[in-house]
């Protein structure tokens, strides 16, 4: 049995916007979610990093930009030393370095995309607007950097404590499509999201999860509850994270030729 989390990351977490987090345990390809934790503070989350393991983490943020945007800024092309620089920067002077960098360039080439972004039709980590990916990065990411927790494809250590990048969306999209889900909009939350929901939930529990993850999952319907999405996409990102975990060492499922400037997301599509 081991110990899985899945956690939907925000870059400013407040009472109504929190950082959500699925605990489940992983026991004979079964999937028992536990309880869901909402977390109001990003001291909240680097708690959570200092928890002994042995655990899995899927989290729902990218761990590292494109190495052509790395190259072409002239960061340390050293995932390790570009994330230090990018700690050593406060939000105002990293939303500046990428702004500059955009400003620059031609029209369709201001923003790249990872090799996995494009697999997962992902937006890219330089993203500052409508979905703020790279803050979500600047806040995420640096703190990872900070610990010795284990970053398979890109800094691999001894830790017992694993961390993975996960992308919710893509695990919806195999069994609703580009159906809406959630909104963190009340005034254009829906029945019809709720619908996508509860069809998503349908399948997460149908022989489909076993063929596609190789896992059952035992879990209370209340994720369906939340509007949001915070809290069906963090068990997203546990049942991607209990794929890898399932995977094990030393690549927990990732392609040998992952980018370690870049990272991966993990999930059994792009791994095939």
């Amino acid at each position: 049995m081991i110990d899985i989390f899945g956690i939907d990351f925000t870059s400013t977490p407040t009472r109504r916007k929190h950082i959500t987090c699925v605990h489940a345990q992983l026991h004979d390809n079964t999937l028992h979610v536990k309880r869901l934790s909402r977390w109001t503070s990003l001291s909240e989350f680097e708690s959570f990093l200092m928890l002994p393991g042995p655990w899995v983490a899927g989290m729902d943020f990218p761990f590292g930009f494109a190495r052509r945007f790395i190259d072409t800024i002239g960061w340390p092309l050293c995932w390790e030393t570009y994330m230090s620089t990018v700690d050593n920067m406060d939000r105002a002077t990293f939303r500046a370095q990428l702004d500059h960098y955009r400003a620059s360039r031609a029209a369709g080439d201001k923003e790249h995309r990872r090799r996995a972004d494009q697999l997962a039709s992902a937006i890219s980590p330089q993203k500052l607007y409508g979905t703020p990916v790279g803050l979500m990065l600047f806040e995420g990411a640096t703190r990872l950097q900070r610990t010795t927790i284990s970053l398979p494809g890109i800094r691999p250590t001894a830790d017992a404590r694993v961390a993975l990048e996960c992308y919710p969306a893509l695990l919806a999209r195999r069994y609703i499509g580009r159906q809406p889900y959630k909104n963190d909009d009340p005034a254009k939350q829906s029945p019809a999201q709720r619908n996508a929901r509860e069809s998503l939930w349908t399948h997460l529990h149908s022989d489909a999860l076993w063929r596609d993850y190789g896992l059952r999952l035992e879990a209370a319907p209340e994720v369906i509850d939340d509007p949001s999405g915070d809290a069906i996409d963090a068990l997203l990102c546990a049942i991607q994270a209990a794929w890898a975990a399932q995977q094990g060492a030393p690549r927990f499922g990732q392609p040998n030729d992952v980018d370690p400037l870049e990272g991966w997301i993990n999930d059994p599509f792009l791994s095939a």
